[in-house]
Parts: structure tokens; sequence; C-alpha cells
């Protein structure tokens, strides 16, 4: 049996493992078929794609984007877009520009409640990531004994309704579907009923977003229980979208997402990889494609 993740995160955004060293445990968890996406980054996908080529593993290359749907965040999942696309392009560098702009904002709310935080302190566990985000400040705040975990330092600092949280730049989600699709790619909805989405996706609106070109639904992830999943798969059936699983690993900077604990089911990665193959015709841009052996 074919075994597929197409939602993984390495050091190169918030994961904790190098891109190589993500492919690398892939295959150690018995996957045949890896997609790295990087938060608003294409940057691990040579990486990446070496060590798949090396390791007889297929590499799907991908990006995780911000976005933002009314007031509310939401992530979308693009597959094999030209990351050189000048539109996606200039959007993923202001997301990331604004990840960075933050940062500092973070820090200072920080240090005004007493905690003990430099930007330094930050920097020296974001590592070569694209850019520093939350993530990487509640990594900080791990390493200086102030929480014990992740989920922790968001729970009680650094979410929306943590005393250090600060508003970033997103892209709205219809422009960055149409941006993918622009650029070549093909875009899912990464983990749409998951962090109180439901309200802000439902039936209808995930309708809408099928005329600005979205592809696929992310319905097996760890953030959906077995009613969500029944009812998201029916809501892709119905719009005759794609149904992907994925881990949503980030090494150990997330407990429970281990590689491989959802995945997706070869005739939808084809689907997928069919309606790639038609968005970069139309595009007639240069796209990336899938490293390793490939598929059958």
């Amino acid at each position: 049996m074919v075994r597929i993740d197409l939602h993984t995160h390495s050091s190169r955004s918030d994961g904790t493992s190098p891109p190589a060293e993500v492919v690398a445990h892939a295959v150690g968890a018995g996957l045949d078929v890896i997609a790295l996406t990087d938060h608003d980054t294409a940057e691990g996908w040579g990486e990446a794609a070496a060590a798949a080529d090396e390791l007889g593993i297929t590499f799907v290359p991908g990006m995780e984007v911000s976005c933002r749907l009314g007031s509310r965040g939401v992530h979308l999942l693009g597959y094999l877009p030209d990351p050189t696309h000048p539109g996606l392009a200039r959007e993923l560098e202001r997301i990331l520009e604004g990840r960075d702009g933050r940062m500092p904002q973070i820090v200072a709310k920080l240090q005004a409640i007493g905690i003990a935080i430099e930007e330094a302190d930050v920097h020296a566990v974001s590592g070569d990531a694209a850019a520093s985000g939350r993530p990487h400040v509640a990594d900080a705040l791990v390493r200086a004994g102030v929480v014990e975990a992740r989920d922790e330092a968001f729970a009680r600092f650094l979410g929306p309704s943590g005393p250090a949280y600060v508003r970033r730049y997103a892209t709205p989600l219809e422009d960055m579907i149409t941006l993918i699709r622009e650029a070549g790619g093909v875009s899912v909805l990464a983990h749409p009923w998951g962090r109180g989405s439901r309200s802000a996706l439902d039936a209808d609106t995930i309708a809408r977003l099928t005329d600005h070109g979205l592809t696929g639904l992310e319905v097996d992830h760890q953030d959906h229980d077995a009613d969500d999943r029944e009812r998201l798969r029916a809501i892709a059936a119905d719009l005759d979208l794609v149904v992907t699983g994925s881990s949503d690993h980030h090494g150990t900077g997330k407990v429970d997402h281990d590689l491989g604990c959802n995945t997706t089911a070869p005739d939808q990665l084809h689907r997928l990889l069919e309606a790639a193959a038609a968005a970069a015709r139309a595009s007639g841009r240069t796209v990336p494609t899938l490293a390793g052996p490939g598929l059958d």
C-alpha cells in the first residue's frame, strides 16, 4: 500500500528538522510520498528533493501560505506552483516580512509583562528559517524555562487573546488561491475546521472558493474528529474536490503529529497531480516537478 503524507514542516519554517532530515524520517516512517509545505516559502525544496532522489522516496514540492478570510486567519496548502511567479513571490515576501516585523513587537510585549526574553533569544532558535515567527518565540520561551511547550506558550501569551499577540499581514484567501493557480499550482485548504475555523469555512463558503480555483480539502488531520472528517468528506464529494490527509508534522515542535499519522489515498494524489499539470499548462510557467522515483 502506498503511504502519502502531504503536509510537513522543516526548520526552514517552524519545524525542528532540516529538510533532508524530514525526508529521511519519512522513509523511516514507511512513507512512499512526502510533501514539504513550509510556511510561506519554497526554500527547503532543493534540499528535500536531493534527499528524496538519494533515498528513493517521491517528493512533492509545496508550501503552506498564511491567508485571511474576513477577519480570520486561514492556511492554504499550495502544491507545485512556480515560486518565481512575480505575484506569488511578492505576496510570499510580504507575508514573511510580516512575520519578521512583528517578532520584535511580540518580544517587547513579553518584556512589558516581566518576561526576560530578547530578540537574540528568538533568532538563536529560529536558525535558518525564512522568518522568525511566533513558534520560534514559543521555543525561546521553552528554552528560557517560562513554559514547558509551544502549546502552553500560545495558550498563555502568543494566541489571539494572549497579552503578547500582534496581528500581521496575510493575503486574502481568494487572492492566494488565484495566485497559486496562475503560478501553475493547485491549492488545498489546510485543516479547514481546525482552530475555530468551522464557522468561517462552511459549505457555502467552500463552494464559493472553488470558483477561484480551490482544488481540495485537507480532511484527515489531527485537528478534525471523526464527525468533522465525515462531514468534510461529504462537502468534498458534493463539490468534486480532492480529499487529502496528512500529519502536519513539525518534528518535536508539535506533539501528536507523527509522520504518516494521517495519509492521502493514491487516487486522490493522482487527481491532485492531474489538476496541477492542467494548471501548469494553462499558466505557461516552468513549474517544479516531483523528485525521487515518481508514481506509477
